[in-house]
This record gives C-alpha cells, sequence and structure tokens, in this order.
C-alpha cells in the first residue's frame, strides 16, 4: 500500500483570507514546472528577480511558446483556463503525458456559498458534465476527491495508458496548497483501485 492513514474529513479553515502569501502566489502560477520552481525558492528563501517574474500567474504567449521549445513538459498547465476574479486553484492532479497535462480545481467566493469548477487544458472535452458545484464552506479532503474525480475520471486516464500498479503513481502527480494530505489521499484510491482489479 501507498500509504497508511489519510484523515478525508480534513477541512480548510478557508481558501481565501488570511492565508500566507507564499500560499497565495503558488496556487496562482498555472504552469507546473514554474509552480514547483518558485515553491523550492519559498522553501529555500532563495527566490530571485526571475523567479520573480516566472512566478505571474498567467505567461504571455510568446513566453508559453518559449518554455514549450525547451521541452514539451514546460507547457503543462500554462493552458488552463485562466481564473475569474476571487479564484484560486485548491488542487491539480499533473500526469506524466508528453505535455505534462494538469487538471485542476478551482474555487471562487460568492457572497453565501463557494462555487468550484474542475477545469482541463483541454476546454472541458476531458471532463464529465459534473464538473461544477456549490458548499457553504470548504469542502472536506473527503468531498473533495469525490468531486475531483468525479468530473475527471483518472481511473480511465490509468486504464487507457495501460499501466500496472507501480506505473500509475509514478504517472499521477497530485498536489494542493490547501490540503496537505491530498496527493497521499489520491494515491490511495489508485491503490483501492489496483487492489480491487487483482
Amino acid at each position: 500500500m501507498y500509504v497508511t492513514h489519510v484523515d478525508l474529513s480534513f477541512r480548510p479553515t478557508s481558501y481565501f483570507w488570511p492565508i500566507a502569501h507564499e500560499t497565495h502566489v503558488i496556487a496562482a502560477i498555472k504552469g507546473e514546472r514554474r509552480r514547483n520552481a518558485i515553491r523550492n525558492a519559498f522553501d529555500s528563501n532563495t527566490l530571485t528577480p526571475l523567479d520573480r517574474y516566472y512566478s505571474v500567474p498567467v505567461l504571455q504567449q510568446q513566453d508559453r511558446l518559449a518554455l514549450g521549445r525547451l521541452h514539451p513538459s514546460f507547457m503543462g498547465g500554462e493552458y488552463l483556463p485562466n481564473r475569474k476574479e476571487t479564484e484560486l486553484e485548491i488542487a491539480r492532479i499533473n500526469i506524466d503525458s508528453t505535455t505534462s497535462d494538469v487538471t485542476s480545481v478551482y474555487a471562487r467566493a460568492g457572497r453565501s456559498r463557494i462555487y468550484y469548477r474542475v477545469v482541463d487544458e483541454y476546454s472541458g472535452d476531458t471532463l464529465t458534465e459534473k464538473s461544477t458545484r456549490t458548499s457553504k464552506k470548504p469542502l472536506t479532503l473527503a468531498e473533495l476527491i469525490v468531486f475531483f474525480l468525479t468530473a475527471w475520471p483518472l481511473d480511465a486516464v490509468l486504464e487507457g495508458n495501460d499501466l500496472d500498479g507501480e506505473g500509475a503513481h509514478d504517472f499521477v502527480h497530485p498536489s494542493s496548497e490547501f490540503y496537505p494530505q491530498f496527493s497521499a489521499a489520491i494515491h490511495a484510491k489508485i491503490d483501492e483501485w489496483y487492489h480491487n482489479e487483482s
């Protein structure tokens, strides 16, 4: 088994404020490679002017193209839809496809509810019809996973890539600035799927 314990009842206090500045900066960056670089710079306290430039949430088209020329994997996340006002990303799953595709959950504060949508880099072509929902308070980890994996069927993605259990774990890279055990929970789900198939 990949993990031993995940607290599926965990619920963030808020997605919005007060939240650490670094959390909001990282959660706003579309590109997976850029996001990881900025997270590492924050963690090691080595943020440079170049890091600040590449920490912009959305790159200009010419910058996206330049990164893509370095390697297709640099495009991962860069083609996600732009976030709406007050909207931020609360979780994502990056896969080891050629272009390092990313699927994300965005959350937006309303007057009395939080509005969620799952987004991909293909204008919704990889999603089901149930890719939006609302709640009065932040989702629990369990609720987030059910919503995410209903809107974007990760099990079908893994099946389509003909992966065994170990390959599936290596192929999938979940992350969240708001749910510390999101990655562990997704990997536990993969364990469950492959255990049931064996």
